[in-house]
């Protein structure tokens, strides 16, 4: 289902000569002067490069790569004396379209960079100085995943959350942690509140310490067991629509791919615009909505 998606990067990282990378914009004389640049060069003295540089291979010129994104740590790594960077290389040439495409350093990928920095010998309160936190989130982040199953972190290993919502689900046992992950994921919601919601709707005999579940205020046993059921019932929901979903995909392109021929067949198109302007204007509306989404040209008959 997934063989037309476009990736805007190469998966694998490699380590370029400062030399070979081209900026493709001028950084002004006072950045260096700005906290924002101070705290990246700190960054990169203290952990090394957390993000690494986006890049696209020059045409017409071997060895030499435009900087798509990066300018900042760049000019960092230049200042503290450092020849290489560790750079992704982006299928398009557009910065913007890197920018729109990238994520930002995930809580998860963040607890990972703490642990690799501590390993070196930085202490915490240096961490938290360079990042510019206090130094009791990175403590806290230290132990984001403890409790947690791996296959939780490693289904919200790129997803950005609160800490909140870690708390929450380190009160649930490992598999109702994967269903509570999911349901997220599913409903792209990871707030607190979300997952408190998915919280009261847990069996008890799911709980970590069912005995410390107290009484959630305005509502009942009554209506919390029926949180349970329907909850139940929409994990099952959720799972159906997951195992048809390939195929109404395929199904839909189809269908729009016949669509799309009958509105470039002249003498069909004529006769829809003479007695179903209408009907013509709809089935055309659809045909190049889903043609947006990806599916692509679809040859006349």
């Amino acid at each position: 289902m997934n063989e037309n998606v476009h990736l805007g990067f190469e998966l694998d990282r490699i380590s370029l000569d400062l030399d070979s990378i081209l900026p493709s914009k001028v950084l002004s004389k006072t950045i260096k002067r700005t906290k924002k640049y101070q705290q990246i060069v700190i960054s990169v003295a203290s952990v090394g490069l957390v993000e690494p540089l986006m890049v696209h291979p020059q045409k017409g010129t071997k060895g030499k790569y435009f900087l798509l994104d990066g300018h900042l740590r760049l000019e960092a790594l230049k200042e503290l004396g450092h020849t290489q960077a560790l750079c992704m290389i982006s299928t398009d040439d557009e910065s913007f379209t890197y920018n729109k495409r990238i994520n930002r350093l995930a809580p998860i990928q963040e607890h990972y960079m703490i642990l690799k920095t501590i390993e070196r010998g930085v202490s915490q309160e240096r961490i938290a100085e360079t990042l510019g936190v206090n130094a009791a989130r990175i403590r806290q982040n230290r132990s984001l995943i403890d409790g947690i199953c791996p296959e939780v972190v490693d289904i919200l290993k790129d997803r950005h959350f609160p800490g909140g919502t870690v708390s929450v689900l380190k009160r649930v046992k490992p598999l109702r942690q994967v269903e509570i992950a999911e349901l997220m994921i599913a409903a792209n919601n990871f707030s607190i509140s979300y997952a408190k919601a998915l919280l009261i709707a847990t069996p008890r005999e799911q709980l970590i310490a069912p005995e410390k579940k107290s009484p959630i205020r305005g509502i009942s046993e009554e209506e919390r067991q029926r949180m349970e059921r329907e909850m139940e019932n929409l994990q099952r929901d959720v799972r159906s629509v997951e195992q048809e979903y390939g195929t109404n995909v395929v199904r839909l392109v189809v269908a729009n791919g016949y669509v799309t021929r009958l509105l470039h067949n002249d003498h069909v198109s004529k006769y829809l615009l003479r007695h179903h302007q209408e009907l013509q204007a709809q089935l055309q509306s659809i045909s190049e909505a889903l043609a947006a989404e990806g599916s692509g040209p679809v040859k006349p008959l």
